[in-house]
């Protein structure tokens, strides 16, 4: 495991607009209908997760941790902690162990796609949300019924060149209007998440533009 000062900052890609929500017993009965009825959410089986190269304090911890930071770990792995937004939650939640996801940088000079990893763990407990010295700590959580979740991820590679947020958004908008690949991209329809899913033929084609020139 990394030493705290290189929490992931998942948490930050905005509320989910779930927690602090009391709904009168009449309406919860109706969601529960709906989500009883409604089909199941779809499967994913590719990923973008969303980290901060650059040095970030919080607290007096520096939440830094690019990809060169997976790099150096022992076996290039790590916990992928600090995500509080219960979509993104829910995404690694769904993380199957052997699945790829891009490491994508944010919050910084230069955001996008720097290079793949591995999702080597399935979801489980995410420690930090019981550490009150830790950024992400979280006092509703409690051990009995824990909030938050982790995946344990493994560097693979770097891109063969960096992929940058104005490239991806070029192509966004290219595609949204011509149709393509990249219409619906969660990098642009769920921006604020930082971890977001993406289908096979995303993946691919984002992976793809590692061999070509730049826009």
């Amino acid at each position: 495991m990394p030493p705290k000062k290189r929490s992931r900052v998942g948490g930050k890609a905005g509320s989910s607009g779930e927690d602090g929500q009391h709904k009168s017993s009449s309406v919860a009965g109706k969601k529960r209908k709906s989500e009883e009825s409604s089909p199941d959410p779809p499967q994913y089986a590719r990923w973008l997760m969303k980290s901060e190269p650059e040095s970030r304090f919080e607290n007096g911890i520096d939440v830094k941790f690019g990809i060169e930071d997976l790099k150096a770990l022992p076996e290039q792995t790590s916990c992928w902690d600090g995500v509080r937004n219960y979509q993104a939650r829910n995404f690694m939640r769904q993380m199957k162990e052997g699945q790829l996801a891009f490491f994508y940088h944010s919050n910084c000079k230069e955001p996008g796609i720097a290079g793949l990893m591995k999702i080597v763990k399935e979801a489980y407990v995410d420690h930090t949300q019981f550490d009150k010295k830790d950024v992400h700590y979280d006092a509703s959580s409690k051990p009995d019924n824990p909030k938050w979740s982790m995946v344990d991820v493994q560097y693979q590679r770097m891109m063969k060149r960096f992929l940058p947020l104005s490239e991806l958004k070029s192509l966004h908008l290219q595609h949204r209007a011509e149709g393509g690949p990249l219409k619906d991209v969660a990098l642009f329809t769920r921006a604020r998440l930082s971890v977001q899913p993406l289908t096979a033929e995303e993946f691919d084609f984002i992976l793809s533009l590692e061999d070509e020139e730049p826009l």
